[in-house]
């Protein structure tokens, strides 16, 4: 589980327990303190003339971290590399998005909560056939005030275009996870695990 830009790891650990059991749930902090409290996986810089813009550079090295603890999580507790879950929520999602998409031999499934996919971050050389296996749950609230809804209705252009497997849905809600978009998504894991 990658949590949001300004949260932890307990953010999205709340999920855990509604999950099913045979999954093994690990939510990491991101690398990056935010000052009072909170972390980031790249920093999100506001300028007068630029207006808001990512760190890409940063966020790359966040991809990189990801994928370094995902080989170690697997090797310390045992666990399926060929069977791994992405969950992300917001800046988390943007991440399993670009995870999955530039380094599908290690992702299996992503679920993408509030998010959207920042082609600057995607490997453009990846085989379109080595994502053949990837399946992507994404959802986002129509009325988003973090994340525009217009970001987010790009995905499935994107991924059809990739010849990725996925399934886009919206709930009337703001920047967050309904409960029925969490039920949604509880059943599109089901079949997928």
């Amino acid at each position: 589980m990658l949590h949001g830009y300004g949260s932890n790891e307990e953010d999205l650990f709340s999920f855990a327990a509604e999950l099913p059991e045979e999954l093994c749930v690990i939510s990491i902090r991101a690398p990056y303190p935010m000052q009072p409290y909170g972390n980031a996986w790249y920093a999100i810089n506001f300028d007068a003339e630029k207006g808001k813009w990512s760190d890409d550079q940063e966020a790359l090295l966040s991809i990189k971290k990801i994928l370094n603890f995902i080989e170690e999580a697997c090797n310390t507790y045992f666990l399926d590399k060929n069977n791994v879950t992405l969950l992300g929520f917001s800046q988390g999602a943007i991440l399993s998005y670009a995870t999955a998409i530039s380094y599908p031999e290690k992702i299996k499934n992503v679920i993408a909560l509030s998010g959207y996919i920042n082609e600057n971050l995607i490997d453009t050389e990846t085989d379109i056939k080595g994502l053949s296996h990837l399946n992507i749950y994404a959802s986002h609230g129509t009325v988003d005030q973090v994340i525009p809804v217009s970001w987010a209705q790009k995905t499935p252009l994107i991924l059809s275009n990739l010849q990725i497997k996925h399934k886009y849905e919206e709930f009337p809600i703001g920047h967050g996870v309904s409960p029925q978009n969490f039920y949604s998504l509880k059943e599109w894991l089901k079949d997928k695990i």
